[in-house]
């Protein structure tokens, strides 16, 4: 995608059908302001214990106002992919990149009766690979210590995994996408 196309531009080419391991087909697609319903539905599909280890704090669901702000994507700055079963979101990742894309951090959920089955890593393979074709340096995230699962994924997927200094329950992930270009010398 050229950098400068408009976050109204609407990245259809990145629309895919993907099998997972067990052979069923899921449709990738970017998310859509009017997908709101779906992260609604995502959420309502997670156990709350899933939802705290997507998003740090005790919650039994999305509240309207936080579904309207993940499904309005800035396409010059974000990226959110939602895999689709039926007409039903099964998993969401997303970053948001800093302004000259040195670096991006990123978030994912799945449905927790969808875990296990190799969603997440088809997602976060995905939304590595988009990140890449963005040139974008860096992708971070945090992930809860317990949630060892993600960390596992993580370690899979060549990120480094340190803890956080300022709370030793949080594991900060980083993996380098563009490698830094050496400073030209003068002659």
């Amino acid at each position: 995608m050229p950098v400068d196309e408009s976050q109204n531009t609407y990245p259809a080419w990145l629309e895919t059908n993907e099998r997972l391991r067990d052979g069923i087909e899921v449709h990738l697609r970017p998310l859509r302001a009017e997908d709101e319903p779906l992260l609604e539905d995502l959420a309502a599909h997670m156990t709350p214990a899933d939802l705290r280890l997507r998003f740090f704090a005790s919650m039994r669901g999305l509240s309207h106002a936080l579904a309207w702000k993940l499904s309005h994507i800035d396409y010059d700055r974000a990226m959110a992919l939602v895999a689709l079963k039926d007409g039903a979101a099964l998993g969401v990742a997303r970053f948001h990149a800093e302004p000259d894309r040195s670096r991006a951090e990123y978030a994912i959920a799945v449905r927790s009766d969808w875990k296990g089955r190799g969603l997440g890593y088809l997602l976060m393979t995905r939304l590595i690979a988009v990140a890449r074709e963005w040139g974008i340096g860096e992708l971070a995230g945090q992930v809860l210590r317990e949630n060892q699962r993600m960390l596992a994924m993580c370690r899979e997927l060549g990120f480094s995994i340190v803890t956080e200094r300022a709370d030793p329950n949080v594991m900060r992930v980083r993996k380098t996408l563009v490698p830094e270009l050496p400073p030209s010398s003068s002659a």
